[in-house]
């Protein structure tokens, strides 16, 4: 059993603020650091996944990203929703290889104060499965329906929006993205310890992330790719309007452009 656990999510191949989040004290003093998908599907495919392997303690779930990644490495025919996916396959050696075939999804972990935690990508019965946090309680009641009742806490990923919520008895946790974060720039991340949650978001100059990631990368359209994503271009709205329709909800509405959901 862990007492502390940080979680993060959704790296998507960008080294500086992924070491931001690392430096930080709170993520520093947990016992463990759960990073729960998509972690190299981006412009520095090859050092972030030096980066958390080297980690100790460390326990990486597998993303959506991953398997495409992985796909697309090993020449496989896979519908690739960004050029800089496959792009970053062909930097993977082939240690990074072994590393994204044998992540697992999901992942349980038993944590002081709440048991038996179980940290996933999208949830925990399909990591490329959509869940907000206003998805209707039938939709999160179906999506959950598999675990064992004694599984009071669920920790996912691939939405790239932190939340904390209540589903019929259930705490579930998103804690945001590290490296392409919706609605606000910086690294997100989520502390668990002594029963309670906190969210927390490490705050980055954006010009000297984004000049880094361009000078680690030979990702042709690297410059475009990190002001986007790394400047958090993409606000919390437009990614919920296009999320929406995927959780299953009647009233989704009309999605807001390229689809986030897709990450």
């Amino acid at each position: 059993m862990v007492r502390t656990v940080a979680v993060l999510s959704d790296v998507h191949g960008v080294l500086p603020v992924l070491d931001a989040v690392l430096a930080h004290p709170l993520v520093v003093g947990a016992d463990a650091v759960v990073v729960c998908g998509d972690h190299a599907a981006g412009p520095q495919p090859t050092q972030v996944l030096d980066r958390l392997a080297a980690l100790p303690a460390v326990v990486l779930v597998r993303g959506n990203a991953d398997r495409e990644l992985l796909a697309a490495a090993r020449g496989e025919d896979v519908d690739l929703p960004d050029p800089v996916v496959g792009w970053a396959a062909r930097e993977l050696r082939p240690h990074h290889l072994d590393l994204l075939a044998s992540l697992p999804h999901p992942v349980t972990l038993e944590v002081d104060g709440f048991g038996p935690v179980v940290f996933c990508h999208g949830t925990p019965r399909d990591d490329e499965e959509v869940v907000l946090v206003d998805t209707r309680l039938e939709r999160w009641a179906e999506v959950l329906a598999d675990l064992p009742a004694q599984v009071r806490t669920v920790v996912c990923g691939h939405t790239h929006m932190p939340f904390v919520r209540l589903v019929d008895r259930r705490l579930v946790v998103n804690p945001g993205s590290v490296g392409m974060p919706y609605g606000v720039a910086g690294g997100a991340f989520a502390i668990l310890a002594d029963g309670s949650v906190a969210l927390h978001r490490v705050e980055i100059d954006v010009e000297a992330a984004v000049a880094a990631v361009v000078a680690g990368s030979t990702y042709p359209q690297v410059q475009r790719w990190a002001r986007e994503y790394v400047g958090a271009a993409n606000s919390d709205a437009d990614a919920l309007r296009a999320f929406g329709p995927r959780d299953g909800r009647v009233d989704g509405g009309a999605g807001a452009g390229r689809d986030p959901a897709s990450r």
